[in-house]
């Protein structure tokens, strides 16, 4: 199975390539921005002509809230005018098209774990792009898969498990909210489950599907900051504070937790409990985690 995987060069891109190797069935094919733009429409052909890929990643987003605030036409460019353009192309070439969303599509105001057919009400510049790409896909007669992803994290790049571990080195305390709740999701084991899906499919098998994924279990923002700190064996106190005492430019949900229940049943996935998943994650990269 050809495999082109676009943002290669983000946190999830990045464990894509980390575990590629582990997967000999596999031929996979990494794009990162400095070599595919997928807004580039003749770069885009280009990569699909090159790789003949059977499956087509994206990974590519432009994920930062606040600047999505700042810059709503790069937003609206990558997260909605790059997506439809990928999935014309896997239209085209008779390509799937696993395209990577998140849980921003909704507003938070459950008190429930959101499954895929509840209905999204996007806030802000960063949740209303990402929604539209969806539906773009969904639109545009190309076989795709769509999944949403929890509060993503990873060794690579820049999250939030990378920001508390330099925090909590440099200071006797730091503050986390405590009043937004979610489901955290390791990339490494995003990662594998996505290509654990990709194997389930037949080439040239039709599909239309949105998925939920993330680890099981549910944490607030200061829960996730303070297993950080105690799985790291570290002295810094975590301190609870609202999320008034930090305010943001672009809108967060503040209730995220995503319900795994189809994905488990459509491709029996096993789905690891967040707080193993953080505790593996940091015992593995004891001796620093990666900066690129």
């Amino acid at each position: 199975m050809n495999i082109l995987v676009t943002g290669s060069g983000g946190q999830l891109g990045s464990e894509f390539q980390a575990v590629a190797a582990t997967y000999p069935e596999c031929i996979f094919f990494f794009y990162d921005h400095s070599n595919l733009d997928i807004c580039d429409g003749p770069a885009v052909e280009t990569a699909m002509e090159t790789c003949r890929p059977d499956v087509v990643i994206n990974c590519a987003a432009y994920t930062s809230v606040d600047n999505c605030e700042k810059n709503p036409v790069l937003a609206y460019s990558v997260n909605r005018d790059g997506a439809a353009l990928l999935a014309e192309n896997a239209k085209r070439h008779g390509t799937l098209l696993l395209h990577v969303s998140s849980y921003y599509v909704f507003d938070g105001c459950s008190g429930v774990p959101y499954k895929e057919t509840d209905q999204p009400n996007p806030e802000g510049v960063y949740a209303l792009s990402k929604f539209q790409g969806e539906e773009l896909i969904r639109n545009s007669g190309a076989s795709f898969l769509i999944v949403r992803a929890g509060w993503l994290y990873s060794s690579f790049g820049k999250n939030f498990v990378k920001t508390i571990l330099r925090y909590s080195k440099e200071r006797e305390s730091i503050k986390v909210v405590f009043d937004r709740v979610g489901s955290p999701v390791y990339a490494g084991d995003f990662a594998r489950a996505i290509i654990s899906m990709l194997n389930h499919h037949k080439d040239g098998d039709p599909c239309a599907a949105t998925y939920h994924l993330a680890n099981e279990g549910v944490c607030s923002w200061y829960d996730f900051a303070e297993s950080v700190v105690r799985f790291s064996g570290l002295s810094c106190k975590v301190l609870p504070v609202e999320s008034s005492d930090f305010p943001v430019q672009g809108p967060r949900p503040w209730y995220s937790v995503l319900n795994n229940a189809a994905i488990k049943r459509d491709y029996g996935l096993e789905i690891p409990w967040w707080q193993d998943s953080l505790e593996r994650l940091l015992l593995k990269n004891s001796n620093g985690l990666h900066y690129r």
